[in-house]
């Protein structure tokens, strides 16, 4: 299987049905999201209106499995900041490298400044 983990950015495009979000949609089966990048993109879903419940809904009906911020995760992800040096990466985005590298998984994102990372990481843009 071609594992993928989702960044906010590719949930985000799916659940708006904007371009690229078939592309999301066939690496649905066995993907992956972290807890940084679904709470992300459920904050972003509310803020523009949509009611919790039903966010919450929309995301648990895609059967992602939400993978657990823990401690590992922690250190690496604050490793990347130095390792992406150069690359404008937020919390989130380096939350979800440190999941793909932790799943051995690639990673699907509508941000193409990820374009430039050379960590060993399938990135897929998804547009």
């Amino acid at each position: 299987m071609n594992r993928r983990v989702l960044d906010a950015s590719a949930l985000l495009a799916l659940a708006n049905q904007e371009e690229g979000s078939d592309r999301v949609a066939s690496a649905l089966p066995g993907a992956a999201i972290n807890a940084v990048n679904a709470c992300e993109a459920a904050a972003a879903l509310a803020k523009h209106g949509a009611p919790m419940p039903e966010v919450e809904r929309l995301i648990k009906s895609l059967d992602l499995e939400i993978v657990d911020f823990d401690e590992a995760m922690v250190w690496r992800t604050a490793e990347l900041r130095r390792l992406t040096k150069g690359v404008r990466l937020s919390l989130g985005d380096r939350a979800c490298l440190a999941t793909a590298e932790k799943l051995k998984a690639g990673v699907l994102t509508t941000d193409r400044e990820w374009r430039k990372l050379r960590l060993g990481i399938r990135i897929q843009v998804i547009r």
